[in-house]
C-alpha cells in the first residue's frame, strides 16, 4: 500500500492506534488519466485479522470528490475532464481514498505499432514459438520471436508478398484482420472477435495508414502487478489483478487486457486470460504477468476453506528461524521438531566436512552436557581443513576446473591450487572473484587466468558468468528476448559487450598462455548490426569503460553491494547444499517465473553475507545453528506434503565423492587417485576429467558445464548393484579386516555390532535391531563372516547411504 493510501486509512479508518478487525486496500494506489481512450481498472482488497484475503471491489461503494471529471464504468474509471480529484472507496466501515488525476480527456491519442499493435500478437500468441514466432515461421509468415524485433515484424506486415497482408483501401478485408478473425482458413484459427478491442486495434492503425512509429516512441519502462498477493480461503475464491505499465515520457496505461498471464501451480490457483485467479487446492503459486519484455508476479496461497489452525510458537535461534516461521504461519504449517543430538552429530559432518564423526568424536559429542554443544561443535568443524576441501570441490565444478586440450594438466593444478589458497585461508568471496574475472598475465605465474583458457568464447563467457555469479541463465536471449524472464536481446549482448577484448598469447612454452587486455573488439547486435555497448546486467546506462579493463569493470560491479544479484545468488548456493535445495530450486537458474519458496528469507541472507564482508563461514554458521536446520526429518500432520518451505529436516542422498571417502572411513581403507598420494580423498581430487566406476556411477560431475544439473544425486539401480555386488564395499570389508581386528581385541559380537552402527549411523542399535543381528550372528558357523555380513549390510542400508 502506497503512503497517500495508508495515511487515508489512518485518518479515515482509525487504524493509528489499535488495528481493526480487518483492512482494505485499493490498488492502484493512484490513477493517472492521460486521453480519451485512457481507462484504469481498480481492485479492492480486504485482509482480515488472520492473514486471509479477499476480493471486495463488486461490494465496495465507490464515489469520487468531483464527479465531472471521471465516471465510473464497472470497474474501470474513465476521464471526461481535465483536472484532479479523489476515489473514495468505502467498505466495511473503512474508507480509502486515493488522488486520481485527468489530462487530455478530449483528446485521442494516436495509434502506435510498438504500443498498440505489438501488444495484440503477444496476447493472442501469434509472436510464440509455436506459432508465427517460430524461427522459420507458419504457413509463410514470420513474427519475431515475443517482439523482439518490432521493424522486422512492420516490414514483413506490410512489405512482403507485396503487401498482401495489409489492405489500405479496405482495412476491414486485410488478410491479417481476416485470418484473425477466422473469416479465411487459418492454421491458428480465430484469435479475435468482431468488435472487441483487439479487432478495433488493428482496424484503427490501418486505417491510418499501418504506420511505423518514429524513434521518439514513449516505450514501456515498467509494470506493476496489484494486488502485491493474496491467501484465499477455500476452493473456487477469486481474486481480479490489474496490470499497469510506466512509460518512457512519463506516463502510465492500464495493460491487463493485454497482458499474458501465467501460473507456476494451476492446482493451487488458476487464471483466466483476463487476470482472474481461481483458488484451487491447498498450495501455493506464483502468478505471472508478461507485457512487453517484462514479467512480473505475485505470490498467492490456497487455503482450505475455514481451516483451523494455532501457532505452537516453536523456539527461534537466530532470523533464519523467524523468517521461515513467518512464512509457514501464512501456510499454516506447524514445523517439526529439533532432531536428537545423533542425528544432528552425523548431519553436521557430512554437510560440513564431507565425512562421518569416527566413534570418538561421536562418544565426546554425546556425554557432553553443555548448552551450546551444538554450537560450539559446528565452529569446531568450520576450522577443519575439510571443510576447505569440500568448498574447493564445489567450486571447482562451477569454475570447470579441469585438464583438457585446450588447458594443461599442470596450468590446471595451478589453478586449482589458487582456488584452494583462497577458500583455505577464507579469502573473502568477493575478493576472490574480482581477481579471477579481472586476471591477467600467464596461466602458470597467474593461474586465475585459465578462466579465460578454459572457455574461450566470448558468448560462452557471458554466460557462465551470469550463471555462476549471478545464478541467472540468460542463453535464450541471445536469440530472442526471454519468454519467462526480464532480460532481452539488448540486455544480453550489452553484458557481452564486457568480454570481447580478452587477448590470447603464446609463450614459449606450449602448454601456457598470456591472458590480456587487448584494449580492442566489439559485440554486433544480430537484428540491427551495430555495436552493443557495455551495461551490467539489470543496468539502464552504459557503464564507464573508456580506457579500462572491461573486464575489471564488470567484475568490480559484480561482486560489489551494488549488484543486487551477487550475494543472494552465492547465499542460495550455500543454503542448497545444507537443505538439499535452493529457497530458488535450481540455485542457477533464478528467473522471475521460477521465484523464491522465501524471498524475504533470502533476501536477508545476501543482506547478512554482504555484511559479513563475503565471509561465508559466518552465513555457514548462521544456517547450521538454527533451528531450521536441525529440523528433524519425521513430518507432522501439517507438513507433511510440504517440500518448500523448510518446515522438516531434508532427507538427501549423499554426493559421490562424500560417498566414496565414508566406504572408505568406515572400513579403515585407503584410496588411491591419479595425482594424490595414498589415503586423499575423493573430494581432494583436483581434475574433473579424472573418475573412477564408482564416482561415475554415483554421478560426479565432468565439469564440461557450469550447470548445477551436472551433480546427479539422484538414486539409480545401478548404484544400488555396485553397492550390493560391485568392487567397492565388500572388498574394502574385506581390505580394511576391521570385524577381524575387534575379534583379535577380544570384543563380543554385540559390542562389534555397536561399534558398526556407531562407525556408519552415528548411532548405537535400536534393542531389536541388536537382538535379531545376534541372533542370526550366533546361528552362523563362521562368526567373523556373519559379522561382516553384518557389516555389508549396514553400508547397503538407506540410512547410510543417505544424510538426514
Amino acid at each position: 500500500m502506497r503512503l497517500a493510501s495508508l495515511l487515508s486509512l489512518c485518518v479515515l479508518g482509525g487504524l493509528c492506534g489499535e488495528s481493526p478487525a480487518q483492512t482494505i486496500a485499493v490498488y492502484p494506489p493512484d490513477i493517472n488519466l492521460e486521453t480519451a481512450r485512457d481507462r484504469q481498472s481498480f481492485v479492492v482488497q480486504l485482509t482480515q485479522p488472520d492473514g486471509l484475503t479477499r476480493d471486495v471491489t463488486a461490494q465496495a461503494q465507490v464515489t469520487f470528490a468531483d464527479p465531472t471529471l471521471v465516471k465510473l464504468d464497472a470497474h474501470y474509471v474513465r476521464p471526461v475532464a481535465d483536472g484532479a480529484t479523489e476515489m473514495s472507496v468505502t467498505f466495511g466501515g473503512q474508507t480509502v481514498k486515493i488522488p486520481v488525476k485527468v489530462t487530455k480527456a478530449k483528446e485521442d491519442r494516436a495509434i502506435s505499432f510498438k504500443q498498440d499493435v505489438m501488444p495484440v500478437f503477444m496476447r493472442t500468441g501469434c509472436n510464440v514459438g509455436g506459432c508465427h514466432g517460430a524461427a522459420r515461421g507458419k504457413d509463410g509468415f514470420r513474427l519475431s520471436l515475443f517482439g523482439f524485433d518490432p521493424e522486422g515484424d512492420h516490414f514483413r506486415l506490410t512489405r512482403e508478398l507485396n503487401g498482401r497482408r495489409v489492405n489500405l483501401a479496405l482495412p476491414g478485408e486485410s488478410l491479417l484482420v481476416e485470418k484473425a478473425l477466422g473469416k479465411v482458413p487459418h492454421t491458428g484459427g480465430a484469435k479475435i472477435k468482431e468488435g472487441d478491442e483487439y479487432h478495433q486495434t488493428l482496424l484503427r492503425w490501418l486505417e491510418a495508414d499501418a504506420p511505423l512509429d518514429p524513434p521518439t516512441v514513449a516505450l514501456p519502462v515498467s509494470m506493476e502487478v496489484f494486488p502485491p498477493g493474496a491467501v484465499l480461503d477455500g476452493k473456487g475464491e477469486k481474486q481480479r489483478l490489474v496490470v499497469r505499465a510506466k512509460y518512457s515520457d512519463g506516463t502510465d496505461r492500464d495493460v491487463t487486457s493485454l497482458a499474458l498471464f501465467l501460473t507456476n501451480n494451476e492446482t493451487a490457483a488458476k487464471i483466466d486470460g483476463d487476470g482472474t485467479v481461481t483458488a484451487g487446492d491447498r498450495g501455493e503459486a506464483f502468478v505471472m504477468a508478461r507485457f512487453h519484455t517484462f514479467t512480473i508476479g505475485v505470490p498467492f496461497i490456497t487455503l482450505p476453506k475455514g481451516l483451523k489452525f494455532a501457532w505452537s510458537n516453536p523456539p527461534e535461534t537466530n532470523y533464519i528461524d523467524t523468517l521461515v516461521h513467518n512464512k509457514l504461519k501464512k501456510l499454516r504449517i506447524e514445523p517439526s521438531g529439533v532432531c536428537d543430538d545423533a542425528t544432528f552429530v552425523r548431519r553436521v559432518y557430512l554437510d560440513i566436512i564431507g565425512a562421518l564423526p569416527t566413534p570418538e568424536e561421536y562418544a565426546r559429542f554425546m556425554v557432553s552436557t553443555l548448552p551450546t554443544k551444538r554450537e560450539h561443535l559446528v565452529d569446531e568443524l568450520l576450522d577443519r581443513k575439510e571443510f576447505a576441501e569440500l568448498w574447493v570441490l564445489k567450486w571447482a565444478e562451477l569454475l570447470q576446473i579441469r585438464s583438457s586440450n585446450d588447458v594443461s594438466y599442470k596450468a590446471m593444478l595451478l589453478y586449482y591450487g589458487w582456488l584452494q589458497e583462497k577458500i583455505a585461508n577464507n579469502v573473502p568471496t568477493d575478493e576472490w572473484v574480482r581477481e579471477l574475472l579481472g586476471a591477467n598475465g600467464g596461466t602458470f605465474k597467474n593461474p586465475a587466468t585459465n578462466y579465460y583458457q578454459l572457455e574461450r568464447d566470448v558468448l560462452k563467457v557471458t554466460e557462465n558468468v551470469a550463471q555462476v555469479f549471478m545464478g541467472m541463465r540468460i542463453q535464450c536471449a541471445q536469440c530472442h528476448n526471454h519468454p519467462f524472464d526480464r532480460w532481452t536481446m539488448d540486455d544480453y549482448y550489452s553484458f557481452a559487450s564486457f568480454f570481447t577484448q580478452i587477448g590470447r598469447k603464446g609463450t614459449d612454452d606450449a602448454r601456457e598462455l598470456v591472458v590480456f587486455n587487448s584494449g580492442g573488439g566489439e559485440v554486433n547486435h544480430p537484428v540491427h548490426k551495430r555495436p552493443m555497448p557495455p551495461k551490467f546486467l539489470g543496468g539502464t546506462a552504459a557503464a564507464d569503460v573508456a580506457g579500462k579493463d572491461r573486464r575489471v569493470v564488470v567484475a568490480t560491479w559484480l561482486a560489489s553491494a551494488d549488484n543486487p544479484y551477487f550475494a543472494k545468488n552465492l547465499s542460495n548456493i550455500v543454503w542448497g547444499h545444507f537443505f538439499g535445495q535452493g529457497i530458488i530450486n535450481e540455485i542457477d537458474d533464478v528467473r522471475i517465473s521460477n521465484p523464491a519458496s522465501n524471498q524475504e528469507l533470502l533476501d536477508e541472507l545476501g543482506k547478512r553475507f554482504t555484511g559479513y564482508k563475503y565471509d561465508f563461514k559466518k552465513l555457514v554458521r548462521d544456517i547450521c545453528t538454527s533451528q531450521t536446520y536441525q529440523r528433524s526429518t519425521q513430518p507432522t500432520k501439517t507438513n507433511e506434503s510440504d517440500t518448500r518451505n523448510f518446515a522438516r529436516g531434508p532427507i538427501r542422498r549423499i554426493r559421490a565423492e562424500t560417498m566414496l571417502d565414508i566406504i572408505t572411513q568406515v572400513t579403515d581403507t585407503k584410496n588411491k587417485f591419479q595425482g594424490l598420494p595414498l589415503g586423499a580423498r575423493a573430494v581432494q581430487i583436483a581434475d574433473g576429467g579424472v573418475s573412477t566406476y564408482f564416482l561415475t556411477t554415483f554421478g560426479r560431475p565432468t565439469r564440461e558445464t557450469v550447470c548445477s544439473c551436472e551433480v546427479r544425486l539422484e538414486p539409480t539401480l545401478s548404484q544400488s548393484l555396485h553397492l550390493l555386488n560391485g568392487g567397492t564395499v565388500e572388498p574394502k570389508i574385506a581390505q580394511g579386516n576391521l570385524v577381524g581386528k575387534m575379534l583379535q581385541e577380544k570384543k563380543t559380537p554385540a559390542q562389534i555390532i555397536e561399534q558398526m552402527y556407531v562407525r556408519c549411523l552415528s548411532r548405537a542399535p535400536k534393542l531389536e535391531e541388536l537382538k535379531a543381528l545376534l541372533a542370526a550372528v550366533d546361528a552362523a558357523k563362521d562368526k567373523k563372516q556373519a559379522l561382516e555380513d553384518v557389516f555389508w549390510a549396514i553400508m547397503n542400508s538407506r540410512e547410510f547411504m543417505f544424510n538426514h
